[in-house]
């Protein structure tokens, strides 16, 4: 048990983290206050929170550096669980509906603060929340630190790009990064359907739609068909979740369309084998992906020597060599050894090579490199 596991009587000792600059938020029962609501979650993103925690029989915690922290103030009661919960999906729910809720996924904004990503649950009968924070505004490839080929792939004129990724590694993050180099840069029309959207894309040289699943769409696969009549260049899906969606991003990236989307895949290897598995027909599916496949990155963060987080990317890019490897693996190099051979001129990289990368750069320490290369 860490000291930040202990009971919350003991939040405030200096050995946690958040310890010597833990929050006083007040007590009492205030979370049916949109107002104390804001200024709580104001208050965690000052503070350097990536997420915040509201659970039953705990303070609210939040996750700085990877750990996860409390605030100095009482442990919340299912009253005040279900008084924030209310509050966040005010307007979306009907009673009955937030009554019955089992879990719910949504947006959250704080003017001039941030946007969040949130999860409405239950756990053991009460309401719990998890907030994930998200910057106002769109980001920039290269304030992330993203690497040439990211770019290049969102340059793209049709076919298919992947990101992949265990959840919590950024995935949105790349795929908003790429919409925006696409919006500063050429006039296309952009069709995002995400659930729920978690960056606002304002309208740059070109024409950007969000779409939100459960208040815009019902699905992701209800959207893509009608994204098809709605003259679009690029599409972004947030995710790939079942075959029918899977087999219209395909097709749209047949049809001439440029379609961004991700899969909670953990690298590149097992991205295809996953796609194939939503398949009915994976012999055929593998020829298509093979004739509309542009890239695929693979994404993990990793704790940095800052205390902050590293981005360790795998890429691929499709080449000739590589479309031929995926239509007839049996017969080609894998893909792990055409990666390393790509490296120049097409920016291709295994994590192995990332993590070297980041080692010799200094960016994490061997314990890190050697945990995640072992």
């Amino acid at each position: 048990m860490t000291e930040c596991e202990r009971d919350s009587d003991d939040v405030e000792d200096a050995a946690c983290p958040f310890g010597a600059r833990a929050i006083d938020v007040g007590v009492g029962n205030l979370y049916a206050s949109e107002e104390f609501l804001r200024q709580l979650l104001t208050k965690a993103v000052s503070a350097g929170a990536s997420d915040i925690h509201l659970k039953v029989g705990q303070p609210p915690g939040v996750r700085v550096s990877g750990d996860i922290v409390y605030f100095k103030t009482e442990r919340l009661t299912p009253e005040d669980t279900k008084a924030a919960a209310r509050i966040i999906v005010e307007g979306a729910l009907s009673e009955s509906e937030f009554a019955a809720l089992l879990e719910y996924e949504c947006s959250y904004p704080v003017p001039g603060v941030s946007r969040f990503r949130v999860s409405v649950f239950r756990q053991r009968g009460s309401y719990s929340v998890v907030l994930r924070a998200v910057s106002l505004g769109a980001p920039e490839a290269d304030k992330l630190g993203l690497p040439a080929p990211v770019t290049e792939l969102a340059m793209r004129e049709r076919g298919l790009v992947l990101v992949v990724g265990a959840a919590g590694n950024g995935k949105s993050t790349t795929l908003a990064a790429m919409i925006h180099c696409i919006n500063a840069k050429v006039a296309r029309h952009i069709v995002t359907i995400e659930d729920p959207i978690e960056f606002l894309h304002t309208d740059l040289k070109s024409c950007v739609s969000q779409r939100e699943v459960g208040r815009d769409t019902k699905s992701f696969a209800a959207a893509l068909k009608s994204a098809l009549r709605q003259d679009p260049d690029v599409i972004l899906v947030g995710e790939i979740r079942d075959t029918e969606t899977m087999e219209i991003a395909v097709q749209a990236a047949e049809t001439g369309h440029l379609v961004l989307s991700s899969l909670h895949t953990p690298d590149v290897g097992r991205t295809l084998n996953r796609l194939l598995a939503l398949s009915e027909n994976p012999t055929e599916l593998r020829e298509r992906i093979a004739d509309s496949l542009q890239g695929i990155l693979a994404q993990r963060l990793v704790p940095n020597v800052d205390g902050g987080v590293a981005l360790a990317l795998e890429i691929l890019v499709a080449t000739g060599t590589v479309r031929e490897a995926l239509k007839r693996p049996e017969q080609n190099p894998p893909l792990k050894e055409l990666m390393e051979r790509g490296v120049t001129p097409y920016g291709m990289q295994t994590f192995q090579m990332a993590f070297r990368a980041l080692l010799k750069q200094g960016r994490i320490t061997k314990e890190i490199a050697a945990q995640y290369l072992g």
